[in-house]
């Protein structure tokens, strides 16, 4: 049950990614684009999926588990540290200079979008890239924690 679940989350979510135009490189960059030729709509997309976010917490949080899961795994540390100030930069820099973020360049990718056959393997990379760093990191010391204020 929990697969079909899982799987028709995800194409629920990759279904409205397309229709936001979150899968079209040009729509993201000139959202992004403020000083030149800015398109607004996106905004729209985000406050759409702020309000069904904010409404949908309201409603899970009265249930005393999920649905298809024995108790709410929610994450357990709450520090700002090195690794996820670089890894949102990483991700900011990657999102403006491609276009694409990972939902929907994944999304797009059996559209064959031409941006998405490099995307999606650099992104892969990336991800290998930071997995075999972090052990090194933790050994050098880098990525002390320091408390969120």
């Amino acid at each position: 049950m929990r697969p079909l679940l899982g799987f028709a989350a995800g194409l629920l979510f990759g279904v409205g990614l397309v229709v936001a135009g979150m899968t079209d490189p040009a729509k993201v960059l000139n959202f992004l684009d403020v000083a030149g030729t800015w398109d607004p709509s996106l905004a729209f997309v985000m406050g759409g999926a702020l309000v069904t976010t904010f409404l949908g917490y309201r409603l899970v949080w009265q249930r005393e588990a999920p649905f298809a899961m024995p108790s709410f795994q929610l994450p357990q540390q709450h520090n700002v540290d090195a690794p996820l100030l670089t890894g949102a930069a990483l991700f900011g820099i990657g999102w403006g200079i491609g276009g694409y973020c990972p939902g929907p360049a994944w999304t797009a990718l059996p559209l064959a979008a031409p941006g998405t056959l490099v995307f999606v393997p650099a992104l892969v990379l990336g991800l290998l890239a930071g997995s075999w760093a972090r052990p090194l990191a933790a050994r050098a010391g880098i990525g002390k924690t320091a408390r969120a204020s």
